[in-house]
């Protein structure tokens, strides 16, 4: 929803009535994945995407349609091979979609729980009674609950939210309404358990020369920036000016990360090269839920700083979290290149496919 909030907000301001279609489920090589969103207005406006190909075109039409009926639809597109490239979906990929008429009151909460860079889920009908469809809630990581689907459903969907906030993970999940008119069996409702996670966040320990090109590299990808460097002549703010990173800290690691408060959402990159500031950044951060650890050395640096490591009781299932050296194998030599290696690895990381023992590559450093 990030990506077209500026465009939802400003067809608000002109009071235009506004359609959303969501990608709810994705088989084979989908090139945008569950969450992503389009929204569209009657006059032929389009913010976002679905797919990237020709599928937006079938989509824009039935959210015109649902404008004017008032009645949300199910997507389902498949394609064959040889025809996929045609409509976006490559190597014959399928996606569901689902589209409906935006909610103001439930909008209005998603965005302040985006722009405050809240948790939350938001669960939504899909598949059930016509009356039902498209009904939908929030739920926040705090409690916070905005909306309702109805007596027995909000019973069954605020868990399920939850736990789909624990996981992290967006999910379609069967919900059961009592039989109607006496009968003997449920009736099932699908709903769309959809997660928002906070922006994610890069706490760069060491303002040397490559944090310069990791913070810049990081802000294009979204990343909230965060330098920490308790040396003054590293982390100043001539060397990182509020253009370039989010916040400076000139404090030691271990302080600043306490104040910082590391989250699933955050990545730590140490790339100072000094045991003093590296070892406490590398203590809290194994202590954390942070995403990713990376430390920058060679593999005999790795060596002596995981026997440090351990004397502070760390076992290997914790040590073996530790991106070292640091970054993908690509075979990076400039600080920019070796930038580029460590946000692909964060990547690879964020989205779930790197894994869990350090990739070894080249030393560096």
């Amino acid at each position: 929803m990030r990506d077209v909030l500026s465009d939802i907000d400003r067809w608000r301001a002109h009071g235009k009535p506004i359609a959303v279609a969501t990608v709810i489920q994705t088989w084979g090589s989908a090139p945008r994945g569950v969450g992503a969103k389009m929204g569209m207005t009657p006059d032929n406006e389009i913010s976002g995407s679905v797919s990237g190909g020709c599928v937006e075109g079938a989509v824009f039409e039935t959210g015109v349609d649902v404008l004017q009926t008032g009645k949300p639809q199910l997507l389902h597109f498949g394609v064959a091979d040889d025809t996929a490239w045609e409509v976006g979906l490559a190597c014959g990929g399928t996606i569901d979609v689902f589209v409906a008429a935006l909610d103001p009151s439930l909008y209005e909460a998603v965005r302040a729980a985006l722009l405050e860079e809240r948790p939350f889920a938001t669960v939504t009908v899909i598949r059930g009674p016509a009356e039902r469809l498209g009904q939908a809630m929030l739920i926040g990581d705090d409690g916070e609950v905005v909306g309702a689907l109805g007596g027995a459903l909000d019973e069954q969907a605020i868990p399920a939210a939850k736990a789909a906030l624990g996981a992290g993970q967006s999910q379609r999940v069967t919900l059961s309404l009592p039989a109607r008119g006496g009968g003997a069996s449920p009736e099932h409702v699908e709903v769309f358990v959809e997660v928002s996670l906070p922006s994610p966040t890069l706490v760069v320990v060491g303002g040397v020369h490559i944090a310069i090109a990791l913070a810049t590299l990081a802000k294009t990808l979204g990343y909230r920036t965060i330098v920490v460097d308790p040396r003054k002549a590293f982390g100043s703010e001539a060397r990182f000016p509020a253009a370039r990173v989010d916040q400076l800290i000139q404090r030691w690691p271990d302080e600043a990360l306490a104040q910082i408060g590391l989250t699933r959402s955050t990545a730590v990159a140490m790339i100072t090269h000094d045991p003093k500031l590296d070892d406490p950044a590398l203590a809290a951060a194994l202590r954390s839920d942070a995403f990713y650890v990376g430390a920058l050395g060679s593999r005999k640096t790795h060596a002596a700083r995981l026997a440090r490591l351990r004397e502070q009781g760390f076992g290997d299932a914790e040590l073996g979290r530790i991106r070292a050296p640091v970054g993908l194998a690509i075979g990076a030599v400039s600080p920019v290149e070796i930038a580029v290696s460590i946000l692909a690895e964060m990547t690879q990381s964020l989205r779930g496919a790197a894994p869990l023992a350090p990739v070894r590559q080249e030393p560096r450093g």
